[in-house]
């Protein structure tokens, strides 16, 4: 990475309790992109005392090039690639979780459900399940604020030379230090290693996964793989585990095609 100017304007100060940033590259219409996120949620758990993470936007520039977008244009009908991206700068601009919750609820919408997510109004059902605030939710993804937050996502991209999603740059606790660039998608343990390595610690305190309850507190809905990943147990244990909980009438089984979800009643 030649050209980290732009970067190093927006990171944020470095924190004596978190000396790692994490950025974190994706297409939310990508497929790999769907798969990281149980990567990232476990390294959170586990290590996220020790780093922040931004998720950066990186939608492919061929999706861009797919028609116009004009903001005099009549939305409710329209189905464009760009616009699952644009929905997620607007959802995000009512918090960083909110904006979280809602990528996810649009993969899983995308990849569980087979939905076409780049139509308006399935995006609206999305900010709907999200909780979102449906009235800012639209007055936001026509706005100047979200088309420059989503802009400012794509000039990041060039900047630091992405030219694969998903990418995780790791920058430790000296701004004016190269990052360290992951292109593509690798087992978790990839990812941990790196972090170690960049810590420069023979060994990182790793903190034990919140009982389940907690766990769901913090992320709403997740698959069984991600559970048993998570408490580094069997998928058929995690499955038992998780049915107590439906017993309980906490939690409620979804059997999608490819996987169960399980969601916060």
């Amino acid at each position: 990475m030649s050209n980290l100017d732009l970067v190093q304007e927006i990171r944020e100060p470095a924190n004596s309790f978190k000396p790692m940033e994490l950025y974190v590259f994706v297409d939310p219409l990508n497929p790999e992109c769907w798969e990281l996120q149980a990567v990232i949620r476990k390294l959170q758990i586990e290590y996220g005392h020790y780093f922040s993470m931004r998720i950066v936007l990186s939608t492919q520039l061929l999706n861009l090039n797919k028609g116009t977008l004009s903001s005099n244009i009549d939305t409710n009908n329209l189905t464009h690639p760009v616009l699952p991206s644009v929905a997620i700068k607007a959802a995000e601009l009512q918090g960083k979780r909110s904006g979280n919750r809602f990528l996810h609820k649009l993969q899983e919408h995308l990849f569980l459900q087979s939905k076409d997510v780049s139509s308006y109004n399935v995006l609206l059902e999305i900010a709907e399940e999200a909780e979102l605030d449906q009235e800012e939710f639209k007055l936001d993804f026509h706005s100047v604020h979200t088309a420059k937050a989503f802009q400012c996502d794509l000039q990041i991209t060039r900047e630091m030379e992405i030219n694969e999603v998903p990418s995780i740059v790791f920058f430790n606790e000296c701004i004016e230090d190269e990052g360290v660039k992951v292109s593509g998608l690798y087992s978790y343990d990839v990812y941990q290693t790196i972090l170690q390595e960049m810590m420069g610690e023979e060994s990182l305190n790793r903190q034990s996964p919140p009982p389940l309850d907690d766990l769901f507190t913090k992320y709403s809905t997740m698959a069984t793989r991600e559970i048993a990943s998570i408490y580094n147990i069997s998928e058929q244990t995690a499955e038992c585990e998780l049915k107590k909980q439906v017993l309980q009438q906490k939690l409620e089984r979804i059997c999608m095609a490819k996987e169960t979800i399980w969601k916060v009643k």
